[in-house]
């Protein structure tokens, strides 16, 4: 087997069982970072934003290649790529996150619930009743199971150590930057741009493992995925939240309200009920099932680019 399969799927692994590291996290690092070079470059256009994203993305994948080329035999290249994956993945961290506000609403703490749940989105919650929490929650582990595990498993396989990191510098900057607003309509349109379509295999991908996790139901999840998916703003989170859905015989989508009373009315997605609480639990279980295909998937297109090379 090749390192670079070996180190996957280990890293996977370590985030199942550890989550995020606790302390120090790179990723952490990098946003300051990149809040740092954002203070000195920022202006409201679009060639300022892309040369923010490039230069960020570029200096994470020199990173990666500097790592890579560092770690002269496979066992030491195992244990890099582990590592990097490890502070990569977020599989972990977005299950505890789900399942801690599953565990306020069965307790009737929905207050509570309401601001946990900030953790995961970046609606405004204040208002939202208990099915919209949870609609709220299923809705983010849907999409974070494509871009926090996945796809960045998926470029680890086909560009290593630089892929990782590259892959997970223009998630962290969508997320920081990418927005609808008066301040990075134009300064973020390079980042949302460039994580479409990093996305957009990583979606695909997690989209079919999905029917693949959930037999009984492929078929709806399907019908789904070919109906609904398009309508989503986003031509990455539609693919997931349309198979989740549809794999778990619920209704997915409608109006979300975000900061600054923005309202977005999202179309409908599944033939199912409404959401419950009690859907939380089964979209986790539905993500680690999804995740554990996507590492598979990814070990094995490693150890094809092996061959090639």
């Amino acid at each position: 087997m090749s390192a670079r399969a070996v180190g996957l799927l280990l890293g996977f692994a370590a985030d199942r069982v550890l989550g995020d590291p606790q302390h120090l996290h790179p990723v952490a690092g990098f946003g300051n970072a990149a809040a740092a070079l954002e203070r000195r470059l920022y202006a409201d256009s679009r060639p300022r934003g892309a040369a923010h994203t490039a230069a960020l993305v570029g200096a994470a994948m020199v990173v990666g290649v500097v790592a890579e080329r560092a770690a002269r035999n496979p066992v030491a290249q195992a244990v890099a790529t582990a590592v990097v994956a490890w502070t990569v993945l977020g599989g972990r961290s977005l299950e505890r996150e789900a399942l801690a506000v599953d565990a306020l609403l069965r307790a009737g703490d929905l207050p509570a619930a309401r601001e946990r749940l900030t953790h995961l989105v970046g609606r405004d919650t204040s208002a939202l009743e208990e099915s919209e929490v949870a609609r709220a929650v299923v809705e983010s582990v849907a999409e974070n199971t494509s871009d926090a595990v996945v796809a960045p498993l998926l470029w680890g396989a086909v560009a290593g150590m630089p892929g990782l990191l590259g892959y997970r510098a223009a998630n962290t900057l969508d997320a920081m930057v990418g927005h609808h607003n008066h301040r990075y309509e134009r300064f973020g349109w390079a980042a949302a741009r460039f994580d479409d379509l990093i996305n957009l295999p990583g979606s695909r991908i997690a989209g079919a493992a999905t029917l693949l996790a959930s037999p009984g139901t492929a078929r709806s999840a399907a019908k789904a995925w070919r109906r609904d998916a398009a309508a989503h703003p986003s031509p990455n989170a539609g693919v997931v939240e349309a198979t989740f859905a549809g794999a778990l015989g619920i209704r997915l989508g409608g109006t979300n309200r975000y900061y600054g009373s923005r309202l977005e009315h999202r179309s409908v997605m599944g033939d199912g009920r409404a959401v419950r609480p009690e859907d939380i639990g089964r979209a986790a279980r539905l993500a680690r099932r999804v995740g554990i295909i996507g590492a598979v998937v990814s070990a094995s297109g490693a150890l094809l680019v092996a061959r090639r090379t």
